[in-house]
């Protein structure tokens, strides 16, 4: 059986990465940044109906270069998930950065000296969609976060640099081909355990009404399963190689995430109301976390899924079917 190491398998997107490889009969080993989480991620996944006789379990830190040599003994492909996200914004951008693109370079660093077959990483539409002109809103794979526009949040600024480190290193080192990047948009989708992470947050408080009212923003969700189903895939295709593929629901917006909720939970105070963008502007001059998005207030974007759609062989998960399965887990672990 091939080994494949999973950064951040602690995480959102990692549990469900894990949960698919070891359904598929992979070993998998996970990195933790402490090993007193390696007994929450077991039981969660064994709960999830998989075999956690293949699960073991590496430490690991973004900032840190102990373990990542010996983490990719045996291991045939790397999937780098692990990379900080958070809701706000930090003062000092250097502390999404650094963990970000520190990390990435000892992930490939190691994985090169390894010379396993393939280094899957997870990157984001944070790193295609950002700094751009208003006009500018429709998306592609050969887009890039402009960074020198000034206009660039932090973790934005973090997800971009990553990924052009990335393909920096693997053409340095003639294996540009042994890099495939997933870039998805907000991932919603069902919980595995009781930690909401960062976009399920969104939707729980839209569920709790503490939302309310709503900035005109496009979310594009995308669903985990889907985004799992890709970095597997991503591993052995052949065409996947050498490759950016973003993710998203393209026009969907956060007023459409409300809609859906207040239809399903009709008994919860769930509010639509939309805000104009000039009091969102006005806001955010006193706020300082409402200042990221009011660059991406107005029209949703769209965002070219074609290579992840070539690469599921399927159409996504209705963004609908996303948003409420994020609800309905958040539900069923007490968390809204």
């Amino acid at each position: 059986m091939d080994r494949v190491l999973v950064t951040g398998i602690s995480g959102f997107l990692g549990g469900h990465i894990a949960l698919q490889l070891l359904n598929a009969g992979y070993i998998v080993r996970g990195s933790v940044r402490n090993l007193l989480k390696a007994d929450k991620v077991r039981d969660t996944l064994a709960k999830a109906g998989s075999h956690v006789s293949h699960l073991e379990f590496t430490v690991l830190d973004l900032l840190d270069d102990a373990g990542w040599d010996m983490a990719m003994k045996d291991v045939r492909y790397v999937l780098h998930t692990a990379s900080p996200f958070v809701l706000k914004a930090p003062k000092d951008p250097q502390e999404l950065i650094r963990p970000a693109v520190g990390g990435t370079e000892r992930a490939l660093r190691s994985a090169l000296a390894a010379d396993v077959d393939r280094v899957v990483l997870t990157s984001s539409t944070a790193a295609i969609t950002y700094g751009h002109p208003r006009s500018y809103r429709r998306f592609s794979a050969a887009d890039w976060t402009e960074i020198e526009s000034g206009s660039v949040p932090p973790y934005q600024q973090s997800k971009t640099l990553a990924e052009r480190r990335a393909w920096t290193m693997m053409d340095a080192a003639g294996r540009h081909d042994d890099l495939a990047v997933i870039n998805p948009s907000g991932i919603f989708g069902p919980l595995l355990d009781e930690d909401p992470g960062t976009s399920a947050q969104l939707v729980s408080m839209l569920l709790s009404g503490r939302m309310p009212a709503l900035p005109r923003l496009g979310i594009n969700p995308i669903d985990v399963r889907d985004v799992a189903e890709a970095h597997v895939r991503a591993m052995t295709a052949a065409e996947a190689g050498g490759r950016r593929h973003p993710m998203a629901v393209s026009g969907y917006t956060l007023a459409d995430a409300a809609r859906v909720l207040q239809q399903h939970y009709p008994d919860r105070h769930i509010r639509t109301v939309r805000l104009p963008n000039w009091f969102v502007r006005l806001a955010a001059i006193a706020v300082p976390m409402m200042r990221p998005i009011v660059n991406e207030l107005g029209e949703a974007k769209t965002i070219d899924s074609s290579e992840a759609l070539s690469l599921l062989g399927r159409s996504f998960i209705a963004a609908d079917d996303a948003i409420l399965a994020t609800a309905e887990s958040l539900i069923a672990h007490g968390i809204a």
